[in-house]
């Protein structure tokens, strides 16, 4: 399989500031995105882009050439009604057939669209950060595939906007095309949100300049594809920039095959997931972390699925938070066993903000947090704070900034330009760049003891989870301006207060800046209206910290042990 060169040149500043490149240039790439769809519905007309599968138990498809007749329609119609940046396309309900082409349409008319989680609208409850999207965005259309679903959501939020539930479609003609000409590298393509620390939603721009440079990135990274067209069995939401705009936008500039997973990587939707690779075998497996976890159990009991599976298997991604050890090694196992040869598992690091493709670790390492080292394009700032580096990034693929948010936007960069990335990093090797970089965690979560002793929650958080596995869902560490560590707790599942503090017991730790001391076992789960959790499942420390402050104070209150609350 080949792979893109993973050297990297290494400036050293008189401040202590880094700047880590790869020395390769980064070459040239479209304009526009849809030169791409042009391309294969030319080449490859026939060609199964997106598919999806029924009701009835078949797979329903689009082809390359048909999927560009769909997108002139479409962009057509959503310039007979006025869209515009100003008045954007917003699409509530998650991946399926009709909701990429309203995006390719969209996208070919040179008009903003914005994918929005459906948990804002089917899971919240007082529609709080749907009505904050809608008050920035000023949609003109708001698409929901399922009417019934998204009522009291629509009703609440969006009862003066035009509402569809299948994609409009016109004529397509001068006006379309004129458009389509129109659109170039400053065009934006869409608004993806992500809510930070701070719990409020902000809508980063995403370009085409932004969206094509990274893809540009990713075949420099990848050039087998080149070759070997992706073949993709995908659940993550497009409403996230890994699965929106990496995944899919992937199998749209190499002219591979989109099979959309409507499984998730929990009890009762991992089924649907297995299903699907039980008949359809990818050659590119992105996961989360928590994806692969769910999968393992089935690929180790079913002889059938792992040969499927691993048939035409060229590489394994993880991304999105670190993944446990024995995960990471029974997945390479099988694969092994079942193959007779090794398949490659890598990883990865970036953001929304940067499109996202922003470090990649091609080669294997018994370092799960080694992201590993930025493709040709990637301008990477890394600046020195308490013992790491602030990575800081410019190039084409970061976002000029938040839509109508300029404070933000402000906030966001520094005095040179570059986008603060606001994770912390350590060299895996700190004489030789090129072995690659630790991710170390988010600045804003990182805090100090009373004693002056800094604590690194990233890591320390990833060693928590995996040493209380499978007991623990998450976890929030505590004791800023404290004398000792805690932890607030939410349990996997109801296990006696013992166990825990067994476990606790036998944490291994360094000193006090890894020794957590006590422990609270949390009976209510992070919520998702109180910003305490994302839609994709993950924690906010800061915001679980402040509403829970009560139980905080409880925490610390006598002599250290294992509380339920």
């Amino acid at each position: 399989m080949k792979l893109g060169p993973t050297q990297v040149a290494l400036e050293r500043r008189a401040d202590g500031v880094l700047h880590l490149r790869s020395p390769h240039p980064l070459g040239p790439y479209p304009r526009k995105l849809t030169e791409r769809l042009e391309h294969w519905a030319a080449h490859t007309p026939e060609r199964l882009f997106i598919a999806q599968r029924e009701k009835t138990g078949g797979w329903r498809s689009v082809s390359y050439a048909a999927a560009l007749l769909k997108a002139k329609r479409i962009g057509a119609a959503l310039l007979e009604r006025g869209l515009s940046p100003e008045r954007p396309l917003v699409v509530l309900s998650a991946n399926d057939i009709e909701h990429a082409l309203l995006e390719l349409g969209a996208m070919y008319a040179g008009i903003p669209y914005a994918p929005v989680s459906p948990a804002y609208s089917l899971l919240s409850a007082d529609f709080g950060k749907l009505r904050a999207i809608f008050k920035l965005l000023t949609p003109g259309l708001v698409f929901a595939a399922d009417a019934k679903a998204y009522a009291k959501a629509i009703d609440a939020v969006a009862r003066t906007i035009p509402v569809v539930h299948e994609p409009p479609e016109a004529p397509p003609g001068a006006a379309v095309e004129a458009a389509n000409a129109a659109v170039g590298p400053d065009t934006i393509v869409k608004f993806l949100f992500t809510s930070g620390s701070t719990g409020t939603p902000k809508a980063v721009i995403n370009t085409q300049r932004m969206w094509c440079s990274n893809q540009a990135m990713m075949d420099w990274t990848f050039p087998f594809f080149r070759e070997e067209p992706p073949v993709l069995v995908d659940w993550a939401p497009w409403h996230h920039t890994a699965a929106g705009n990496l995944d899919f936008g992937l199998v749209l500039y190499q002219g591979g095959s989109y099979y959309i997973d409507e499984g998730k990587p929990l009890p009762g939707a991992i089924e649907t997931t297995v299903r699907n690779l039980r008949e359809i075998a990818p050659n590119w497996y992105f996961n989360v972390p928590k994806g692969f976890e769910a999968l393992l159990p089935y690929l180790r009991e079913e002889e059938a699925l792992r040969k499927k599976f691993f048939s035409r298997l060229r590489l394994l991604w993880f991304a999105g938070a670190g993944i446990s050890q024995h995960v990471f090694d029974e997945i390479k196992a099988l694969a092994l066993e079942t193959r007779g040869e090794p398949v490659p598992f890598f990883t990865g690091f970036g953001a929304t903000e940067t499109a996202p493709h922003t470090l990649a670790r091609l080669w294997e390492t018994d370092n799960a947090a080694n992201m590993g080292v930025p493709p040709a394009g990637v301008d990477m700032k890394l600046v020195p704070v308490d013992g790491k580096y602030e990575a800081r990034l410019k190039g084409p693929h970061v976002t000029p900034g938040y839509w109508r948010q300029p404070e933000l936007t402000a906030q966001a960069f520094d005095a040179d330009g570059y986008y603060r990335l606001g994770d912390t990093f350590v060299f895996a090797d700190p004489k030789d760049a090129g072995k690659g970089l630790l991710f170390q965690g988010r600045i804003a979560e990182d805090f100090k003891l009373a004693t002056g002793t800094w604590v690194n929650v990233g890591p320390l958080r990833t060693q928590f989870i995996q040493h209380f596995a499978p007991l623990v869902r998450d976890v929030v560490i505590t004791g800023h301006d404290r004398n000792e560590l805690g932890a607030l707790i939410f349990p996997a599942a109801p296990a006696p207060a013992h166990e825990f503090a067994a476990r606790l017991k036998s944490m291994p730790s360094t000193g006090s800046s890894n020794r957590i001391a006590r422990a609270l076992i949390l009976e209510e789960p992070p919520g998702l209206d109180t910003g305490e959790m994302t839609d994709k499942g993950s924690i906010n420390q800061r915001a679980v910290l402040v509403r829970r402050a009560a139980l905080v104070e409880e925490l610390y209150a006598g002599s250290p042990r294992v509380l339920l609350a």
